[in-house]
């Protein structure tokens, strides 16, 4: 049974084109992300998905499956059997759609695989604990620990200077939600070796860094539960009014003082989460 109706929907339409395409080709059918992780939200959450394919799947019939697919918040991976015994490492890349459109190739990681072994939510195939899963959770904190400064390092340091998109982006709640609670998802897999919600993430880091923080950590909370922040123009206008509504939804006065904390606690927790890996 899906987390929401709207999910049903979209996985009940994905796995009817995909029939209709190539019958037979789609063998396993898999969601991770916040639909597995019970974190849904119908406005603002992509459904992720990793669909599983016997052999590699031909690039022109996945370009039709998502062309009809449309505008649908479907994200995820095609994968074979093969490729989730084997696991990611000298896999290369794999067909990912994104968006609405396929990728053609895309980046893998052990993230995919540690998700779907502790929670695939199962829409076709056999459940995870029935068939072979590459887990390798050396792997898995290698590549947290890699994703720290690969990524989010960067993006904090774009996000840092105020004349640039990242830096525009954090003075609304979608900044503050999707910077807060990533970095504090990496830290709580270093910590414990699992997988979180941006919710979970949210609530570990009320426990796991100093009250100087919790004003931050508890207006992302807020934002993910209003479940309006995205990454467009309309919502960085809309989340500007949570300062100067009435009544005032955001627990800052301003957004500039809630963008300064966003970025000193996205310093310290990344800080925090490689002295994590570097303790193992």
């Amino acid at each position: 049974m899906m987390p929401h109706s709207k999910i049903d929907a979209i996985v009940e339409t994905y796995l009817s084109i995909a029939d209709m395409e190539a019958p037979d080709l789609v063998e396993g059918l898999y969601l991770e992300g916040s639909a597995a992780l019970g974190d849904y939200r119908p406005s603002t959450s992509d459904v992720d998905f990793i669909a599983v394919t016997a052999a590699a799947p031909p690039e022109d019939v996945l370009e039709r499956i998502h062309t009809r697919l449309g505008a649908h918040p479907f994200d995820g991976v095609y994968l074979t059997w093969d490729d989730l015994r084997r696991g990611p490492d000298g896999l290369g890349t794999r067909p990912q759609a994104q968006h609405g459109r396929l990728n053609r190739r895309g980046e893998l990681n052990p993230v995919t695989w540690h998700t779907l072994t502790q929670h695939g939510l199962t829409c076709r195939g056999p459940k995870p604990d029935e068939f072979e899963i590459w887990n390798d959770p050396d792997a898995l904190a290698a590549w947290t620990n890699d994703n720290l400064d690969r990524y989010w390092r960067r993006l904090v340091s774009r996000a840092s200077r105020l004349a640039t998109p990242w830096g525009l982006i954090c003075l609304g709640g979608y900044g503050t939600l999707w910077i807060v609670t990533g970095i504090a998802r990496l830290h709580y897999t270093l910590a414990t070796g699992d997988i979180t919600s941006k919710t979970e993430a949210g609530r570990y880091a009320l426990e796991a860094f100093p009250e100087r923080w919790h004003r931050v950590v508890n207006e992302a909370l807020r934002v993910r539960e209003e479940d309006t922040a995205a990454p467009t123009l309309g919502s960085l206008t809309s989340g500007l009014g949570d300062h100067f509504g009435a009544p005032r939804q955001s627990l800052y006065g301003n957004p500039f003082e809630r963008r300064k904390d966003v970025l000193g606690f996205a310093g310290q927790a990344i800080t925090s989460a490689h002295a994590l890996y570097a303790a193992r």
